[in-house]
């Protein structure tokens, strides 16, 4: 069982940026794949990136390759989304999400689900 917390959502003007930060708890916290989902009003949920157990295998969504960064800190359990660039395309419910295998990540196929952290972007 793994417990997902989001947190550092916010408002934040056109072009700025953002931190998002997922903590992980539970007995098996260190041995899942990372994620973030997104999910703006009217529309479908959207796979925004994802980072392997370990670290070393990263995955984005489209529309935020190249704006988007993810890490993660084992040792704290703890992974990041660094957001630049913001546009009000990105304003949206960001969902933490884990799973075993991180192609279940990137398929939005997680077994572990957050409450989601509000993004907005204002113009």
């Amino acid at each position: 069982q793994v417990q997902l917390v989001e947190s550092g959502g916010g408002s934040v003007p056109v072009g700025g940026s953002l931190t998002l930060s997922c903590e992980a708890s539970g007995p098996q916290a260190s041995v899942f794949a990372v994620g973030w989902v997104r999910q703006a009003p009217g529309k479908e949920r959207e796979f925004v990136a994802a980072i392997s157990r370990a670290g070393k295998v990263t995955n984005y969504g489209d529309s935020v390759q190249g704006r988007f960064t993810i890490s993660k800190d084992n040792a704290k359990n703890t992974t990041y989304l660094l957001m630049n660039n913001l546009t009000p395309e990105d304003t949206a419910v960001y969902y933490c999400c884990a799973s075993f295998l991180i192609s279940d990540v990137r398929r939005g196929q997680s077994d572990y689900w957050g409450r989601g952290a509000q993004v907005t972007v204002s113009s």
